[in-house]
């Protein structure tokens, strides 16, 4: 009783005070102290009930024990508990087996894992097999986690909850959208549909593969909804590009009194784009605050995106400098963030800081640096820096690398040496690195070099709009009026048209938008009135 009510030092003066203990009272004692976290308590327990030979090592004693093996760190814990297990000859005890597996595999040894599964024979059960499928699913072995699933449907084990759950996160990490769909039929065969844990698991899976539309299916017709479900259609609508749809179910959450933690806050920080309100930005920024989650390093690397991309550098520096506990993605964060204002010789010196304390850079560090080089001219050390990816650093450069050079030597007009570079590739160029060289020719009207990328461009991507728009582009630039109609044509025949170009701006916690000759917005009578006064003023003016 004291043990379960987390009285553990009551329970231990009872515990010193009997004249006669056995199995059961150290039991007690050894699961008291580990479900407070006490190990060495815990543990010490288990070694001089052992060492005593007194007492009878049971199955309760041992997957007790085995419950506090969950982390790479006590693999060799587990290994020593197996040794007693054998000892004691309760290998084949199926609930003891099962705790090994579980603990196995939370110790991340998942061979070990599944060669306890293999040698356990008869004895398997549902949580036997839900054990194995689960932890090759938490080990990100997803080809093994689902193949075990399937192999364990084709018997007569009858899954239950979790293991369908588990199977349904295995599917989420293959972006298997067909066995996760058979899967779904299966649960509703079996009328595990309204168990919240399923629920979210299906609402994760049709997320990751992009089907929020079904997502959406599941949230809708839940009869409860809890943190997790709530977090996990959050996270979908995030990672979907759906902003507006994830900032709702967010404000939903903050007035239901749904407990935010800091997987939920660097979830809706992630849907900021450069047209994102920095004052909800600034208003989550307070929520942090309010929540003490400000040293937990997803939420700081979430602050300094968002303040980046909605202009606020200033911000995103302090949010940076503040965080305590910085990662390799903080690094790529800040420097991301002076790449994107500009400021290339900042973003320079902190790759060098960056260096100086330890912490690796990853392709992502190096697109950003190029990024960087791009925009302030360096183009010596752009190439230097794409070269230290796979010589220094055993990195292996992608399209998005090359495309950043051809448009670092674009911009300083050198397109021969960025066609030359092209032609040096060992992979083949992709549509990136062609709208890069277009790009480049459009920004200096050139239309031999243009012409040559629209046309690579088309063969990569045959829809592309931006081929069309940057040829178009060029030979306005030259005046040559005939050639841009002839582009005009062959988009209207090709049936691609132009984005239309879009602006905004935030007023009161607000963003309006705007198109060209936009008539919808709800002021725009005094919005166009107030032009027609101030293009009179100009002509006056001259």
């Amino acid at each position: 009783m004291y043990s379960k009510c987390g009285e553990v030092y009551e329970s231990v003066k009872v515990f010193d005070e009997m004249p006669v203990r056995d199995t059961v009272s150290w039991n007690s004692m050894i699961w008291g102290f580990l479900g407070i976290g006490d190990l060495t308590m815990g543990f010490g327990g288990f070694r001089r009930m052992y060492d005593s030979g007194m007492y009878r090592i049971d199955q309760a004693t041992l997957t007790t024990v085995l419950s506090a093996c969950d982390n790479v760190d006590m693999v060799c814990v587990c290994e020593m508990i197996h040794l007693v297990v054998i000892r004691n000859g309760y290998e084949r005890e199926t609930s003891v087996g099962n705790a090994l597996i579980t603990s196995y595999f939370k110790c991340g040894s998942e061979d070990s894992g599944k060669r306890v599964f293999g040698e356990m024979g008869f004895g398997v059960n549902v949580i036997t097999w839900t054990a194995v499928i689960s932890g090759f699913a938490q080990g990100q072995l997803y080809e093994e986690s689902l193949g075990l699933y399937l192999e364990m449907r084709a018997g007569f084990v009858e899954p239950n909850s979790l293991t369908y759950a588990s199977s349904l996160l295995a599917c989420s990490g293959l972006r298997a959208l067909r066995e996760g769909h058979k899967i779904h039929c299966l649960i509703l065969k079996s009328g595990f549909q309204l168990d919240l844990c399923v629920e979210s698991a299906l609402m994760d899976m049709y997320s990751k593969c992009g089907s929020m539309e079904d997502a959406c299916c599941i949230f809708d017709g839940a009869e409860e909804l809890d943190d997790i479900s709530l977090t996990v259609i959050l996270v979908g609508f995030a990672q979907n590009g759906l902003e507006e749809e994830a900032i709702k179910i967010f404000v939903k959450m903050v007035k239901a009194n749904i407990t935010i933690d800091s997987n939920v806050v660097s979830a809706i920080l992630g849907v900021f784009g450069d047209d994102g309100s920095l004052g909800l930005g600034m208003q989550i920024h307070s929520l942090v605050i309010k929540k003490r989650l400000c040293s937990n390093t997803f939420v700081s690397n979430g602050l300094i995106n968002m303040y980046s991309k909605c202009g606020n550098l200033e911000d995103s520096v302090k949010v940076f400098y503040l965080t305590t506990q910085k990662n390799f993605v903080s690094w790529n964060s800040m420097i991301a963030a002076f790449a994107r204002h500009g400021n290339g010789f900042n973003a320079l010196q902190l790759y060098e800081n960056m260096r100086l304390e330890g912490v690796d850079p990853t392709d992502v560090t190096f697109l950003s640096l190029l990024h960087a080089c791009s925009h302030i001219g360096l183009i010596g050390k752009g190439i230097e820096l794409l070269e230290s990816m796979s010589k220094v650093h055993g990195i292996s450069p992608r399209t998005e690398h090359f495309a950043c050079v051809v448009d670092m030597l674009g911009r300083a007009g050198r397109l021969n040496e960025a066609k030359i570079f092209i032609y040096g590739l060992s992979v083949e160029p992709g549509v990136l690195v062609w709208q890069a060289l277009l790009g480049a020719c459009s920004m200096h009207g050139d239309s031999q070099v243009g012409k040559y990328a629209a046309d690579k461009l088309l063969l990569a991507a045959p829809e592309s709009i931006s081929a069309y728009v940057l040829m178009a582009n060029i030979y306005s630039s030259e005046r040559r009026w005939e050639e841009r109609s002839e582009v005009i044509k062959k988009m209207k025949e090709v049936g691609v048209k132009k984005d239309t170009g879009m602006s905004w701006i935030e007023i009161d916690k607000k963003v309006h938008t705007f198109v060209v000759e936009d008539t919808f917005h709800s002021q725009g009578e005094i919005i166009y009135g107030l032009l027609e006064e101030l293009y009179k003023s100009m002509k006056d003016e001259g």
